[in-house]
Formats: structure tokens, sequence, C-alpha cells
């Protein structure tokens, strides 16, 4: 399959932040007296830009309340991310690929601030050849990130892989025709991946090291 250009999602996927981010957001519900989401709502929405996660999570909240509790949200965020960090293997995978030649990159749906911070704590600033993020741009499944780092690399959608751990990854790759594979032990439960079509799921970090040993 040779790709030239590899995507990763950062929540979920490279970054052990699923369970943090769930509870940010019922804090945040909690703090502006609004209806808390569950623990499978709250992580659903995951990888989303803020105004279409709060939508789906959220959707008795008035619009016009969508910024006092996206701030709630940072608050409790930046108060704890220093307590979690990559999957173990993570940097070892990208190392990997960047050795053989290939060109990695992230699409998010976090803010640039918050992927900028995230880069700084686990000091991979540099490693990555390209990076997209909702406040920049299209929010998942629009195809805009995958666009935009394929238009700055000059790479074909057959020759690029997206890798997530959602659906709105998986949907984002099909809308930017570019084949996909989805990672298990992230924000949405595997049995949502059949209908997207992943070319594989993987079930930790190392079976998705193997996998693009064998075909990336």
């Amino acid at each position: 399959m040779n790709f030239e250009l590899i995507v990763f999602d950062w929540d979920g996927t490279l970054f052990d932040s699923t369970a943090l981010i769930a509870r940010c957001i019922q804090a945040a519900c909690r703090d502006l007296g609004v209806a808390v989401p569950s623990d499978a709502q709250a992580a659903f929405v995951i990888g989303l830009g803020l105004q279409d996660a709060l939508q789906t999570a959220v959707p008795d909240l008035p619009v016009a309340r969508y910024g006092e509790l996206g701030r709630r949200y940072r608050e409790h965020y930046f108060a704890e991310q220093h307590a979690i960090g990559l999957f173990d293997g993570a940097l070892d995978l990208l190392q990997a690929l960047k050795a053989r030649g290939h060109r990695v990159a992230v699409a998010t749906g976090k803010s640039r601030r918050g992927l900028d911070e995230a880069l700084r704590n686990t000091r991979l600033h540099g490693l990555f050849d390209g990076t997209r993020t909702a406040d920049e741009t299209a929010s998942k499944p629009h195809p805009q990130m995958l666009l935009e780092l394929m238009a700055a690399h000059g790479t074909e959608p057959e020759r690029t892989l997206m890798i997530g751990d959602t659906t709105h990854d998986l949907q984002m790759a099909a809308n930017a025709g570019t084949p996909a594979v989805a990672v298990a032990y992230g924000a949405h439960e595997p049995a949502r991946f059949a209908e997207l079509r992943p070319l594989h799921v993987a079930h930790s970090l190392a079976d998705l090291h193997r996998w693009l040993d064998d075909h990336a």
C-alpha cells in the first residue's frame, strides 16, 4: 500500500485523553446547571469541533451559552491535562514511521491552542510534518483537514492514510477519498466502525504498529 502521508487523530488515538475529556465536558455542564451527558454521550463527541460537540452532547443548551460552557470545559481540561500523556508505544511508532520516510500529520478536533500545548507537553513539536485543528478549518467529518494536508504535501488520496478512534475520523477519510484505519482503544465502540469499512481495526498500539509495518 505504501502510504506517503499518514494522518493521525490526536485524542484517543495517540494521546490517552478520552476519559479526561468526557469528565471535563460533564463537569462543565454541572457548572452551568444543565443536563449532564452520560459517559458514552460525552465520549461520542470527542474529535468534533466545539460547536458540533455541544449540539450533540448538550442539545438543550442555548447557543448563546456555548462560549460559557466552552470556557468552563477548557478550565477543567487545562487544570488536569498534565496528568495524562501519550499512549505507551505512540512515540516509538511515530519515530519508526519517520525513519522509514513517511510524512506524519495530525488532524484533530482540538483547538490550535490545545494542540500546541499538548505538543509542547509531550515534546513532539517538530516531529509532525503538518497539523490541522478544528478552529482553523472545517470540523470533522468534513474532509477539509485532510484535503489541506494532502495539498500541502502533494499527496494523492490513495497514498494518504487516516488513523483515528472515532466514526468522525473514518467518515472524514471517506469524504476525502482516503483509506482509513480505526483504533478500538479510544472514544468509540469498535462495533460502530464496520459500516465505514476501515482497512483494519487495531486493538492496541502494538497491533497498529504491526499492521503499519506490514502495510504502510
